[in-house]
């Protein structure tokens, strides 16, 4: 039984060493103020969120599993604190995704003085904003305008509503790409009729043949403007150079912060169209163990602007933002450099270039009283890599108020009262991992013993 006792012991001590530490203020390297922005609060406490810059992520633990929010440290005064709970939230698309709209009735309008194309557009049952036309990718060089009707009745019963004309365009020939979205205000008509009129572009060779309906394949719609992801700037530099054909901006990312975007501004006064190819190359530093040396992470996409009047219709389109999700930094600091191509064109005059990030916001109660612009009473602690995430019933039941209280992080600084944490004394049964085995053996054998006496006792041995 002396072997089994033993084994109860250490086993007791194992389970004690893997209990997770307590999440203090002063065993957290940093401190940020929580400032309560906007007009006076009234009366009590209510939900306040505070968007979280790319400072936070070099410094806290991976995934920000060390963050806490406590009393400050004046507002706390020696007397005991507790974690106020929170949630962090991630700016995104409202869960909507690209959707496909049914086309219905597609044909020629008979009553049209040219090869008019019309049809009507099943739509999802959602607001919208944009509506992309997939127009047959072979057909190029063309304007043309779409007129856009509205209404919750397919065929023309019920009323329409005018939603506008719109200009889509292909300008291969000219280096100038194509766009065939539709930029609506946000709607939610069920149904939506559009009659589209094509043109040949100016210069192009007129034996082309007529447009046809079969040139409309199908239409996408994607997330609401209203419904889309709101970023926040992770780094940005002016520092543009010219290499051969490209020009390049490069930047250091410190670790684990996150880059999803890369967005550009042209310098104010360039009236200009353009359109150019983007490469963004993420590098990590080497590991410090010297081996192999890690591949390069590459995204590509495309920027462009299109401003001008052609066949009497104007057309204005822009994109100058990139989708680019880099993991190359998760772990270690990465060079990421971005690259446009300019071909034989002279190079953009770039105002700045930036890598974003989707917006992330903490949330949680603010305190009754206080004043806007003042401190909060509150604290956002981190810096302490021993801590686990943290588990609250306000992170599981949080539902995003549209009146929240906007709140500000102030700026990041070594915690005052900090004291690293005690070194863990490690238990015997770390210390020693064959004692365990020997003790469990023990245990074995004098249960053993036991059962055969007890045989013996018993008149079966």
């Amino acid at each position: 039984m002396k072997g089994a006792a033993l084994l109860a012991v250490l086993l007791w001590q194992a389970a004690a060493a893997n209990e997770p530490p307590v999440a203090e203020p002063g065993t957290m390297r940093y401190e940020r103020a929580i400032r309560v922005a906007g007009g006076e609060r009234q009366g009590g406490a209510g939900q306040a969120c505070a968007a979280l810059d790319a400072a936070i992520f070099p410094h806290a633990a991976p995934s920000l599993t060390d963050v806490r929010i406590f009393p400050s440290q004046e507002a706390a005064a020696g007397a005991a604190v507790h974690e106020v709970p929170y949630a962090i939230t991630l700016s995104e698309a409202m869960s909507e995704e690209t959707q496909a709209a049914r086309v219905l009735n597609l044909g020629l309008d008979p009553g049209a003085r040219g090869p008019q194309i019309m049809f009507d557009l099943e739509m999802p049952v959602r607001a919208y904003t944009d509506v992309t036309l997939n127009l047959d990718p072979a057909v190029h060089d063309f304007i043309a305008t779409a007129t856009v009707t509205g209404s919750d009745a397919l065929g023309g019963r019920g009323r329409a509503t005018a939603l506008g004309s719109f200009t889509l365009f292909d300008l291969a020939s000219q280096r100038l790409s194509r766009d065939t979205t539709i930029p609506l205000q946000e709607s939610t008509f069920r149904y939506l009729h559009i009659e589209l009129s094509f043109a040949y572009a100016p210069g192009v060779e007129a034996d082309h043949r007529p447009f046809s309906p079969t040139i409309v394949l199908g239409a996408t719609v994607p997330p609401s403007r209203e419904a889309q992801s709101v970023y926040t700037t992770v780094a940005e530099t002016s520092a543009v150079a010219t290499q051969g054909r490209e020009s390049v901006a490069t930047f250091v990312v410190p670790a684990r912060v996150p880059v999803e975007r890369v967005s550009f501004v042209i310098a104010p006064g360039f009236a200009g169209n353009f359109s150019r190819e983007v490469k963004v190359s993420a590098l990590t530093e080497a590991a410090d163990d010297g081996g192999r040396a890690p591949l390069p992470e590459v995204v590509t996409g495309g920027i462009l602007r299109v401003h001008a009047s052609e066949a009497g219709r104007e057309i204005r389109t822009e994109q100058l933002g990139v989708d680019a999700i880099l993991g190359a930094n998760l772990q270690r600091a990465a060079k990421v450099a971005v690259t446009i191509e300019n071909g034989d064109d002279q190079p953009l005059p770039i105002a700045a270039v930036r890598l974003e990030m989707r917006q992330r916001k903490i949330c949680f109660d603010a305190p009754e009283g206080g004043t806007a612009g003042k401190d909060s009473g509150l604290a956002l602690f981190y810096g302490d890599s021993r801590l686990d995430a943290p588990v609250y019933d306000y992170a599981r039941l949080f539902v995003a108020s549209r009146a929240a209280l906007a709140a500000e992080l102030g700026p990041e600084g070594m915690n005052a009262n900090y004291r690293a944490p005690a070194a863990a004394v490690r238990p015997f049964a770390e210390r020693h991992p064959e004692m365990l085995w020997i003790a469990l053996i023990a245990a074995i054998c004098a249960l053993g013993m036991v059962a055969l006496k007890a045989a013996k006792s018993s008149g079966l041995g």
